[in-house]
């Protein structure tokens, strides 16, 4: 199998015996026939404060990723502007925050609640939703649980996702996790994820890696998409 496959941000953080111990989990990687681009909480919030170093920057935005987020916006918006000039269908999640769903009740451990504010959890301006896009709304981490959006993938005929946004041992790998769950092959692109931490963000892609997920570089991606024989879906 090709060196490839392990040329990714966790060389620095993943030890040669653990690399040994995963080399079965090779394989060739690919998109599938019909794909669909997922991005996960592209979001005000992540993006406040600027690109700040994130130790820095959570002083005042505990919720931002700092110039993580920042680093990855380029890359996202070339991942956005390939899907689009594909016509492929193009998915945002975000945040539940409209008050007949009373998202205030549902949350996670007894850490403290931010204020859910709307426009923080509206899309980030670089990412702007066009017509004919999709926003699931969404009360649990995965874009998947308790939503419509197997509904719609199967109504598109949808058979792969790729993935961009965050973060990536959050919404990202509970998304791509409840993808393969499902039965849609995940793909998730490097430089279009992020998170508050390298270490959560880097150890997170490798497991999805080799479990759930082909992580591909942008430019990988983009070689894919741009074959012949990928179908439209609906």
């Amino acid at each position: 199998m090709a060196d490839y496959f392990e040329d990714h941000c966790w060389k620095d953080v993943v030890s040669d015996e653990i690399m040994e111990i995963y080399r079965h989990y090779r394989r060739d990687l690919y998109i599938g026939q019909r794909p669909a681009l997922l991005a996960i909480d592209l979001y005000n919030l992540a993006f406040e404060g600027g690109a700040k170093p994130v130790s820095e920057v959570v002083k005042e935005f505990p919720s931002s990723c700092g110039s993580h987020a920042w680093n990855a916006i380029k890359p996202i918006q070339e991942l956005f502007q390939l899907a689009r000039s594909r016509e492929l269908p193009v998915i945002y999640t975000t945040t539940e925050t409209r008050r007949a769903a009373k998202p205030a009740r549902v949350h996670a451990t007894n850490r403290k609640i931010q204020k859910l504010d709307p426009r923080a959890y509206e899309i980030y301006e670089a990412f702007k939703p066009e017509p004919g896009d999709l926003i699931i709304y969404k009360e649990r981490a995965s874009g998947f649980f308790g939503t419509p959006l197997v509904a719609h993938l199967t109504m598109r005929g949808v058979d792969s996702v790729i993935v961009c946004g965050e973060t990536t041992s959050g919404c990202v790998r509970a998304s791509v996790v409840d993808a393969y769950s499902n039965g849609f092959h995940a793909v998730v692109a490097e430089e279009c994820v992020f998170d508050r931490s390298l270490i959560s963000h880097k150890v997170n892609l490798f497991d999805l890696h080799h479990k759930y997920a082909d992580v591909m570089h942008l430019d990988e991606v983009k070689g894919h998409l741009q074959r012949e024989g990928m179908r439209r879906a609906v």
